[in-house]
């Protein structure tokens, strides 16, 4: 019954256009076929997956999902304290658990991308972090395409139990040069005094169009921190992740590192409700344009509690006199005892500052690598050592396909 209902909600927003962001033809990429096996084994695209943070040794792993296009390879956590579950194993393990936290953080309902998930995607995880469980080390997601035309559109449920601690690791990336589009939904649920820390590395093709739906719901003293990085170009990219504080005392710190050449389309940004007493925000984000990339870059604070606070950083950098940039912060209080705050800046590389660098010995290569290595920097509170390595690693491959 409670499926049927969530089925009619989504097949009524089948033609809702997002409200941002170019409108993509979803039927083109819906095949009426039967689920094929795939004929890849991870160890033939072990180079892929390593470029967007998985590691198939799984040594230093707590657990991991495997997905290529709709099929679901592996799901198992190798730790007490964790569960990792695909969707279908979630509807017979959890029984009606798993309807306290099934499209309540992102509505079905919100476009034809989160109606398309619910109707005709597959696959999908669930993690589960237990009450008071600190899982020291990450888990990894992999979600990888190949195929031309292939629509991949599983549903995420990330469930932090009070006073518990989770990261998660998602690498989404893809096989040759082809049309593809995914659409996946990731809802995330951070229960009293939690902790999530969630890392996602897009490496996608310039043919792809990437629609992320994501939303998360944070409790007291809870905190929720999202990093998210694009690799590459890709045809089209939107994504507006909506965090919802609704505890006293609670964080959330959401920040992406966007890099777009060609003809590419990126569309990204954020929004975080301050609901509860004392709640923090920030949202950052660096863009970094070449040729004839278009970049928007949206973020929003909402101010709705006394003493919260919140910061919006938006900047990007221009390297091509092509590339068309725009920055849209917004602040909205209601109450009087807020304090938010934005800043947004566009920009190119300063011939000042590389001449300085060349003349201090480095090459103009060189200048310009420390420079915009410089500009994706983003300090990450409380962040791991070797997270921090994982997302330099990342801005490195971005550093080296720009020179």
């Amino acid at each position: 019954m409670r499926i049927k209902l969530y089925k009619d909600k989504a097949k009524k927003a089948l033609n809702k256009k997002a409200k941002y962001g170019p409108d993509v033809d979803i039927k083109r990429f819906i095949k009426d076929k039967k689920i094929l096996e795939p004929s890849l084994e991870i160890s033939e695209i072990s180079k892929e997956l390593e470029q967007v943070g998985i590691d198939i040794t799984e040594k230093f792993r707590a657990g991991s999902y495997y997905q290529i296009n709709d099929i679901v390879l592996s799901a198992y956590s190798k730790v007490p304290g964790l569960k990792v579950l695909s969707l279908e194993q979630a509807y017979d393990e959890l029984g009606d658990e798993l309807w306290n936290y099934y499209w309540k953080a992102v509505p079905v309902d919100a476009d034809k991308f989160t109606a398309t998930v619910e109707l005709v995607g597959r696959g999908g995880y669930i993690i589960i972090a237990k009450k008071n469980s600190k899982i020291t080390m990450p888990v990894q997601t992999c979600l990888f395409m190949y195929g031309n035309e292939i629509l991949q559109a599983p549903h995420n449920i990330i469930i932090a139990e009070e006073g518990s601690e989770l990261t998660v690791i998602t690498g989404c990336t893809q096989m040759r040069e082809t049309s593809l589009l995914h659409a996946g939904v990731s809802e995330f649920y951070i229960e009293r005094g939690a902790k999530v820390t969630f890392i996602m590395i897009h490496s996608w093709a310039r043919r792809t169009h990437v629609r992320p739906r994501t939303g998360a719901i944070v409790k007291e003293g809870g905190e929720f921190v999202s990093h998210y990085i694009n690799l590459n170009p890709v045809q089209s990219l939107q994504t507006y992740p909506n965090v919802r504080i609704i505890g006293d005392k609670a964080r959330a710190n959401v920040s992406s590192i966007v890099y777009s050449s060609l003809e590419s389309y990126a569309d990204v940004g954020a929004q975080i409700f301050l609901g509860g007493r004392e709640s923090r925000g920030e949202i950052i984000s660096r863009g970094l344009l070449k040729d004839n990339a278009k970049y928007i870059a949206r973020a929003k604070l909402i101010g709705a509690n006394k003493e919260v606070k919140g910061h919006i950083e938006c900047n990007t950098l221009l390297l091509s006199d092509d590339a068309i940039a725009m920055t849209i912060p917004k602040l909205e209080a209601f109450n009087k005892n807020v304090a938010l705050t934005h800043e947004a800046a566009i920009g190119k590389l300063s011939r000042e500052h590389i001449q300085y660098l060349i003349a201090r010995g480095f090459s103009e290569r060189e200048a310009i690598s420390i420079l915009v290595r410089g500009f994706m920097k983003i300090e990450i509170r409380g962040l791991p050592e070797s997270l921090m390595k994982l997302i330099n690693q990342a801005i490195d491959m971005i550093t080296k396909s720009i020179l």
